[in-house]
């Protein structure tokens, strides 16, 4: 509701987004999956069904909150309030759940509660719900708590939040919900209602397996020989621990349930003369009374990282990498190894030795965690990834425990490069204000700065005369590129770097060799047209692209399209099943070869973009339609000085 588009579009938007965050991770998976699908409903309703007929399930009647502003029953996290906990008090909390204590909640137990969306008090009304009767199942339920959290190994985090919930007695939890999105409850007497997302979401694991394999039963219903493993934030764990292997025990299937739990805590985004290369000979390493006492420090450290991988303590295996890496620092500091060139050479030869074998065991336990930090520091020390090892057959455990061992004398490094580069305080607060608030919030203040800009460039006297525009355009062209050369690689990735312009559609016709192709000649402020290939044929009428303002994205890499070299790409939207096609329009007033801003996001875009970032393809999902058919990126306005960029009817759209 606060980004105007309907579940449907919420999911796809998303689904895309944590795609792209995933294999920026450099993350892959067999099958990265959803619940939106028709195995999933299969299956859940299926479960539903066998808990239904063996009497697990109860009608109650339950108070619920309802808006009368919005003329809606509420969901429980568009509810927020007080926490009701003792001494916590939290004045955010959500109907679900306390972030702040991370107490399970009802949503009428809140304190002083609001409605999300209108920010008005919501009343209570009574309405007919279905419960999974948790008492009932309690004794399956703790015993297999009991047994499987000790032989799996669970996280002391995973083991304290489910004892905190059965410690408190379970009570029958609802399971349906007074929605429309979501999987439709399977009885006449609730078939306006959908199943409650925690009922719904865990059974996501199995129909995924189901869209990735029609054998699906062999990992999901095979406990003997299939082991469950699952990675998660530790607000989540009571629906894994509790809530799903209690649905799962109810059916009398023999499902194959978790075996081991990995809970993380929550991520907070603050805070000449040598060697030419060559890695040199250090004979004497094992009677360097610094060195050897480091290997044996750093041999037991990595002895720890071992056995917590293989418990799936992620947690205390990245700890005890980032001990080792803080032995490493302390390690060169006490060397001195700065005086030792010219004092002592072959006890500076054994230190720096040592040094790079701990940078390369350093990348092998961080490659779980970091693989991309891995890859570059392979890169650096110019190594092949097999190098990345850490088997005990072939004694690679023992070997840490000697890392002046690790890499030979004689090898050639490559070419040194900072591998992190330090957020600026003005980072930090650009990042902190730009997340700041709800959705909502942020599209209101990107509107009110948006306004603010368009008034500003406005008052820019801005030459379109055509003896100028060569040299213009020419200025502004070495403009980028000086900007280009001083910016940092690690440039965050967003619209910003996108070079979005104003353009002029001043010559049109169709592609000779493609029927669903127009070749368009766009004048985009400089002193040649550009040549552009869009797809527009089947939704725009030939006579409506002839002399027409559109946006241009004018720093992709030239692409060749049935023959034809396009130069750039016209910006249009679509609805959901693509059958309307619209291009977004900048204002009538606004210039040719005028570049878009997009308050809140600064800086000058890259000369060209390099098709191996996928910084189009990352940024290109923010861009939507509004309800009141404006051009946006995560909800802040495509601006010239004329004003802001519009469709025609297109809404809640994608644009690309």
């Amino acid at each position: 509701m606060e980004e105007h588009c309907t579940p449907r579009q919420i999911c796809d938007k998303y689904h895309a987004i944590h795609k792209e965050i995933y294999e920026w991770f450099d993350l892959s998976f067999d099958k990265f999956g959803r619940t939106s699908t028709p195995q999933q409903t299969e299956i859940c309703q299926a479960i539903f069904q066998n808990l239904w007929e063996r009497n697990w399930l109860s009608e109650n009647i339950m108070q619920q909150l309802y808006c009368d502003t919005c003329s809606r029953f509420l969901a429980d996290r568009f509810v927020e309030g007080v926490c009701p906990t003792p001494g916590c008090g939290y004045e955010d909390a959500r109907g679900d759940q306390c972030e702040s204590c991370g107490k399970l909640l009802n949503p009428t137990e809140l304190l002083k509660p609001r409605c999300k969306v209108c920010r008005n008090p919501p009343r209570i009304r009574d309405t007919e719900h279905l419960f999974l009767e948790l008492p009932k199942l309690k004794d399956r339920l703790e015993e297999y708590i009991k047994n499987t959290s000790v032989i799996g190994g669970w996280s002391q985090n995973a083991v304290q939040a489910t004892n905190a919930w059965t410690r408190e007695g379970l009570k029958p939890r609802c399971i349906t919900r007074d929605l429309k999105w979501g999987v439709p409850v399977p009885l006449e007497k609730f078939k306006d209602k959908v199943f409650y997302v925690w009922f719904d979401a865990p059974i996501g694991y199995v129909s995924i397996t189901a869209c990735y394999t029609k054998d699906w039963e062999k990992w999901w219903k095979n406990p003997e020989n299939v082991e469950l493993f699952q990675f998660m934030g530790k607000d989540n764990v009571p629906f894994h621990t509790v809530m799903f292997p209690s649905t799962l025990l109810g059916t009398g299937e023999n499902w194959t349930l978790m075996k081991t739990i990995s809970v993380t805590e929550y991520l907070n985004y603050e805070a000449g003369e040598g060697y030419g290369s060559i890695v040199p000979d250090a004979p004497g390493a094992e009677a360097h009374k610094l060195t050897v006492d480091l290997g044996e420090r750093v041999g037991k450290l990595v002895e720890q990282y071992v056995e917590a991988m293989e418990k799936v303590k992620l947690k205390q295996g990245l700890k005890t990498a980032m001990s080792i890496s803080s032995e490493g620092n302390g390690y060169l500091q006490d060397s001195q190894f700065w005086k030792l060139y010219k004092e002592d050479p072959a006890a500076c030869a054994i230190v720096v030795k040592t040094s790079i074998g701990l940078v390369h065991l350093l990348a092998t336990l961080f490659e779980p965690f970091m693989p991309s930090f891995s890859h570059k520091v392979l890169g650096q020390l110019n190594l092949p990834y097999e190098t990345l090892s850490l088997s005990d057959e072939k004694g690679d455990v023992e070997q840490a425990g000697k890392p002046w061992n690790i890499v030979p004398a004689g090898h050639k490094i490559g070419k040194p490069e900072p591998l992190f580069s330090e957020m600026k305080d003005e980072e930090v607060n650009y990042y902190r204000r730009k997340f700041a608030g709800s959705q909502a919030d942020r599209v209101e203040r990107a509107a009110a700065e948006a306004i603010n800009v368009a008034e500003q460039i406005k008052k820019t006297t801005i030459s379109d005369g055509v003896e100028k525009k060569g040299a213009e355009a020419k200025k502004s062209a070495e403009a980028r590129r000086k900007s280009t050369t001083s910016t940092p690689k690690d440039l965050p990735v967003s619209i910003a770097r996108i070079d979005i312009r104003v353009g002029l559609i001043t010559n049109v016709q169709k592609h000779p060799d493609a029927d669903s192709l127009y070749v368009e000649e766009i004048d985009v402020g400089e002193p040649a047209k550009r040549t552009v290939v869009s797809g527009l044929v089947k939704y725009i009428p030939l006579e409506e692209m002839q002399n027409r303002k559109v946006l241009v994205v004018c720093n992709l890499k030239p692409a060749s399209m049935r023959g034809i070299k396009s130069q750039a790409m016209v910006l249009a939207a679509s609805n959901d099943d693509h059958t309307i096609v619209e291009l977004v329009s900048p204002p009538e007033d606004a210039s040719v070869g005028e570049r878009l801003k997009f308050p809140g996001f600064d800086g000058e875009p890259d000369e060209v973009l390099n098709p191996k970032k996928k910084i189009w393809e990352t940024v290109q999902p923010d861009l939507h339609t509004t309800t009141d058919l404006i051009a946006c990126y995560k909800g802040v306005p495509f601006t010239t000085s004329a004003g802001v960029c519009k469709v025609s009817s297109v809404t809640c759209g994608s644009i690309k």
